[in-house]
C-alpha cells in the first residue's frame, strides 16, 4: 500500500466512496467457464480493484477529477462457477435489477458477459446499438452453446439485436475465418479494422460510429475486449496478436464512447491475471475503467461529442 498523501487522492478511495446516489455503477462480473482458451479472467474484477492504489483520480489531458463522479462499486456478481447457459440467465436476472445510474461499467470476466448484458439493457434489441472494440468478429457458430467467441452472433440469433446496428472496431488479421467474416457482412455489421483505424485515426472511427447508431438507436452498449490490443501491452490476454492496437488508441475510444449521452454502458473483458506476473494487462484494463469514468464526466464538453 503507497503511503497517503491528502493532495494525491488514489483512484482505490474513490471506487469505495459508494455515492448514495450514483451518477456511475462499476460491477464485476467474474466469468470465465465458457471461455474458449483456458482463461482465469474471472479473477479480474477482484485484482483490478487492489491495482487502482496506483492511480489518482485526475485525468491530466481530459482536466477531469473524478472526485466530481458520484461512483457505487457493487461488488463482484456471483456467477464465477456457472456454466454458460446458468451464466446467461443469472447475469440478465442481476442486470435487470441494478438501480438506476446514467453509465454502468462492467468488469468482467470473459466476453461471454456481453450477450447477457446487451440482452438485459432493453426489452427490444431492434433500438440497441452496439460498439465493439475487438481482435474478432465474436460471431462462432451457437451449435456447443453460448462461450466468449460467440456473443454477437447469439444477440443476433437470439435474441433480436440488429445486425446493422453492429459497429466492430480494431478487427484483426488472422484473427478471423472468412466465413465468419462472410457472416458479419451478410447481417449488416460494419466492420472497421486496424487498417481504417490507423488511416482515419480512433477519434474519426467512434465519432462515426456513435453518430450513426444514436440517430437510429435509443441506447448503445459498448463491449471493450482488451485483446483488441497489440499483444506487446497485453499479454495476459489469451487472444491478443501482434499488430493491435495502442493503449492510447483504445482509451480514446473508449473516452469519447464514455462522453456520449447514448451511451448506457461499457464492458471490458478477457485479461487473465494469472498470465500476468508483472500486472502488466491489468494496469491497462484499471487505466481503461478509469478513463471511461473521465470520459463520463465531460458529457457536457461539446468537442468530446
Amino acid at each position: 500500500m503507497t503511503p497517503a498523501d491528502r493532495d494525491w487522492p488514489r483512484a482505490s478511495a474513490w471506487l469505495a466512496d459508494e455515492a448514495a446516489v450514483p451518477d456511475l455503477l462499476v460491477v464485476g462480473v467474474p466469468s470465465s467457464r465458457s471461455s474458449l482458451v483456458s482463461s482465469r479472467a474471472d479473477l479480474a474484477p477482484l485484482e483490478v480493484r487492489h491495482r487502482l492504489d496506483r492511480f489518482s483520480t485526475f485525468h491530466s489531458e481530459l482536466g477531469v477529477d473524478l472526485g466530481s463522479v458520484a461512483v457505487r462499486d457493487v461488488g463482484n456478481w456471483a456467477v464465477s462457477e456457472l456454466d454458460a447457459v446458468a451464466l446467461v440467465d443469472e447475469v440478465m436476472r442481476l442486470a435487470k435489477s441494478l438501480p438506476q445510474a446514467k453509465l454502468k461499467l462492467f468488469l468482467g470476466g470473459d466476453n461471454a458477459i456481453t450477450r447477457p448484458l446487451v440482452a438485459a439493457s432493453a426489452d427490444d434489441l431492434s433500438s440497441v446499438g452496439v460498439i465493439t472494440f475487438d481482435a474478432h468478429h465474436d460471431v462462432r457458430v451457437l451449435e456447443e452453446g453460448p462461450s466468449n467467441g460467440n456473443p454477437i452472433r447469439g444477440l443476433i440469433e437470439e435474441h433480436g439485436l440488429t445486425g446493422g446496428n453492429v459497429v466492430q472496431i480494431g478487427i484483426h488479421s488472422f484473427a478471423n475465418s472468412a466465413a465468419y467474416r462472410s457472416f458479419c457482412d451478410s447481417v449488416g455489421i460494419t466492420t472497421v479494422t486496424i487498417d481504417e483505424v490507423e488511416r482515419i485515426g480512433m477519434e474519426t472511427a467512434v465519432g462515426v460510429a456513435l453518430s450513426r447508431l444514436s440517430a437510429t438507436c435509443d441506447t448503445i452498449y459498448v463491449d471493450v475486449d482488451i485483446d483488441v490490443l497489440d499483444r506487446a501491452f497485453a499479454p495476459a490476454c489469451p487472444g491478443s496478436r501482434p499488430g493491435g492496437l495502442t493503449v492510447r488508441q483504445l482509451a480514446q475510444g473508449v473516452a469519447r464512447c464514455a462522453a456520449h449521452d447514448s451511451v448506457v454502458a461499457l464492458d471490458f473483458v478477457e485479461v487473465d491475471p494469472s498470465a500476468d506476473p508483472n500486472h502488466q494487462t491489468v494496469d491497462v484494463l484499471a487505466h481503461l475503467l478509469l478513463t471511461a469514468a473521465a470520459g463520463f464526466a465531460t458529457r457536457d464538453t461539446a468537442d468530446l461529442r
